[in-house]
This record gives C-alpha cells, structure tokens and sequence, in this order.
C-alpha cells in the first residue's frame, strides 16, 4: 500500500493520499488549507487517479478544501451525517465571537456529490478497503478508517483528531464531549493490536502499542468487552 501525506496550510493538518500501489486509483483524506498543489505533486509524482475525497471531520483545517478538490477531479466526498453541516457552514466548529466572520467572510460549500459514511462501513474505493468506525467527542461526526494487515504491513488506521501521538483531540470547541472521546478511544483504538500504525490529523504516525504504554488519556482506559475487544 502507498500512504502519501503532508501537513497542509497553516494549520498543518495532515492530508493523507492512499493507493495500493504506484499508477493505480487513490483516495484523498482530509484536504486542508491551500491542500490542492500537495495533491497534484503526490498525483503526478506516483501517477495516481483520485477516486474519492474522505474526511474524518468536518473542522475546517481538514476539509478546507474539500470542494474545491472533489470539483476538479469531479469525485465524490465522504463524511458522518454528524459533521456534514461543517462542509458548508465550518464557523459552527469554532469558538467565534458574536458579529465575528469567518477569515473575513469566507464562504464554503457542498461538492456536487456528497455521500454519508455509517459506522461500521466498510468502503471499497480505488481498490482498498476503509472500515468507518464512529469516534465522536472531537466532533459528533469523527470518523477513523482502518486499513486491514496483510502479510508485509499493519492494520494502518488514520486517526484525523482523535488520537495523536502523545495527545488526544481538543474537546472544547462547539461539539465536542471530552467522555464521548475517551468512549471513543476505548472502543475504537485500544481493541487493536499493538502494531497498528496510526497517522493522525496533526503531528508524526505513531503506533497503537506506543500510544498504549505512554499516552496519559490512555492509561485510565480500558478496551470495552466483547467481539472486538477479542480480536474476531
């Protein structure tokens, strides 16, 4: 599999391009701020055909460009129902002051396409397989989406801001629900094994087994019973 990605724009908001391999179908994860120049290079540079764009939330450092992307490859976007208000009204996400414009009146809009994501998805787009596992307390919407093992690499699971290296998602914007995150990383992240790679919204990949052992939101945590939690 060929993970490529950059932190975008002045929020540095990881955008992740994902395909099986060099010169196949790809899909695009969060299209952030100005995210469209990195996009192209990574397309050209691994002779990519962009399939999907997927966004784990809809805060706007990870969607800022989402139409603009999914317009000039005339592709669809992907997101949870929770978050997809975001798409077209992103201030809603933030913490903005009564009379306050959003970067001077900057205003946003649906692709042409949007399609909803449901937990426990299971997407197969460009020739992968995305599990959808609802993470809210970052948003009501997060999502994560989970790449299966196979013999040469890990389960990889892309986080967006539920789970970073050392740190989770901030919880004090408008949505979010610091005990619906911390349901959320008990459910979703810590029934994975240890070598799953993780490669989050903000910051460097890390992997479960690390975050398990020294990141403090964990530490309290444990993995709810039941199928998951025993790996079937």
């Amino acid at each position: 599999m060929l993970v490529a990605g950059f932190p975008a724009g002045s929020f540095a908001a990881n955008c992740y391009v994902v395909a099986p391999a060099a010169g196949e179908e790809c899909v695009i994860i969060d299209p952030g701020q100005d995210a469209a120049a990195g996009i192209d290079e990574i397309l050209r540079e691994h002779r990519l055909k962009p399939v999907a764009v997927i966004a784990t939330h809809g805060h706007i450092d990870h969607i800022w460009s989402v139409a603009p992307v999914c317009g000039a490859k005339d592709v669809p976007a992907y997101i949870h129902p929770d978050d997809r208000d975001l798409l077209t009204d992103p201030a809603k996400g933030l913490s903005l002051q009564p009379g306050q414009q959003l970067f001077g009146g900057l205003t946003f809009a649906e692709p042409d396409d949007v399609r909803e994501l449901s937990d426990g998805a299971v997407l197969e787009l460009a020739g992968l397989q995305l599990t959808v596992d609802h993470a809210p307390g970052h948003t009501p919407g997060s999502v994560t989406f989970r790449t299966p093992a196979t013999e040469s690499i890990p389960d990889v699971l892309f986080t967006g801001d539920l789970l970073f290296a050392g740190s989770i998602g901030r919880t004090d914007l408008p949505g979010g629900d610091y005990q619906a995150i911390l349901d959320s990383l008990a459910r979703v992240c810590l029934p994975l094994p240890d070598e799953t790679a993780v490669l989050p919204g903000h910051g460097g990949q890390t992997t479960i087994g690390q975050e398990r052992a020294t990141n403090p939101f964990l530490a309290e945590l444990a993995p709810p019973q039941g199928p998951r939690a025993r790996g079937l």
